[in-house]
């Protein structure tokens, strides 16, 4: 079984991007103003490692965490539990192992917070202001590297720009375009995603989420204030059009896009709702719950939207070219 460090979510190996202009900083960005005091490594205490199996993929991954509460909630890259049907979440200070159960994410601003099971007097991650940084800070990203575990490898940097806009690919033909980021040339590796970005006072006013080595070797990190705010939202369970709450609903289906129009099923999980609902390898999902489809990024999005154990009606034409309707119903599954 293959093990991924997960980087940033569909920038694996080098960032596949197109950057917009950068907006203008904030008065706290004027030229001039920079930290006096120097960056130094902060204690690790509010770090976690974190390590997924990908049971539908028959592989794994590893990436990085934020405790939030003395009780388990975790900050961390919607990327970084993207497929997993399995949790092992390291505190680095402590080398204590949780499971983990995820609360809730949002594919589109690659957020997501997990509650490690039977957790309590945690030590928390250092908060700072993500508000008041500005090019020149100096700052430091720290992550489990690699996915390697054992104290987190820290890459010393500035911030190079503020409001940066990335679009990447995820592997399977969806993009998305993560906006507002903070750009650093601290060498961000595998592995760090869901970690920090510290100021030179050790709080963190960003999570680490992307990565270019074509580009100059830049880092990107999401906020943190913006970030909370997403978790904050979770946590509360207020579902939204980009905030997904709960189990998450599982066809057992891989697609990709069919030329004609509709999502081409690649492959069907053996004893899954589809095949129980009489979908097979070949065949075109031309429309779910009352949606038209016409890419696999519909389906997927469209997923999003149903509740396990809730039938929906599902359209499809076999390879033969003859069409079928029937009914779906979802288990529950992995987030996406």
């Amino acid at each position: 079984m293959a093990r991924v460090p997960r980087f940033a979510r569909r920038l694996l190996p080098v960032i596949a991007t197109a950057l917009a202009s950068a907006v203008a900083a904030s008065p706290a960005g004027a030229a001039g103003h920079t930290d006096a005091a120097q960056v130094k490594p902060s204690p690790n205490a509010g770090i976690v490692d974190i390590y997924t199996k990908l049971g539908y993929e028959n592989g794994a991954a590893a990436g990085t965490g934020m405790i939030l509460t003395r009780s388990g909630e975790v900050l961390t890259n919607n990327h970084v539990i993207q497929g997993a049907t399995h949790f092992r979440v390291v505190d680095v200070t402590t080398h204590r192992s949780y499971a983990a159960n995820v609360v809730g994410y949002s594919v589109a601003r690659d957020v997501g917070v997990l509650q490690l099971v039977n957790a309590s007097r945690l030590q928390t991650i250092r908060l700072g202001n993500s508000g008041l940084a500005h090019v020149g800070q100096k700052v430091v990203a720290r992550g489990n590297a690699l996915g390697r575990g054992g104290a987190p490898r820290v890459a010393s940097g500035k911030v190079t720009a503020l409001h940066r806009q990335i679009t990447a690919s995820d592997g399977v033909g969806d993009s998305e375009l993560l906006s507002d980021l903070i750009e650093t040339d601290a060498k961000v590796v595998p592995g760090d995603s869901g970690g920090p970005l510290e100021n030179a006072r050790g709080r963190a006013i960003g999570m680490v989420t992307a990565g270019s080595t074509g580009l100059g070797s830049r880092g990107y990190a999401i906020p943190i204030d913006h970030a909370l705010s997403l978790a904050r939202q979770i946590v509360a369970g207020k579902t939204s059009a980009i905030v997904h709450v709960g189990a998450t609903a599982f066809l057992g289906v891989g697609v990709e896009d069919a030329s004609g129009g509709g999502a081409q099923i690649t492959d069907v999980v053996q004893g899954s709702a589809a095949e129980a609902a009489g979908l097979a390898t070949g065949d075109v999902i031309t429309s779910l719950n009352g949606a038209s489809i016409s890419s696999g990024a519909d389906v997927r999005k469209t997923v999003l939207s149903l509740t396990p154990g809730v039938a929906v009606p599902v359209d499809w034409t076999d390879s033969a070219g003859a069409a079928h309707t029937g009914t779906i119903t979802p288990a529950s599954g992995p987030p996406q």
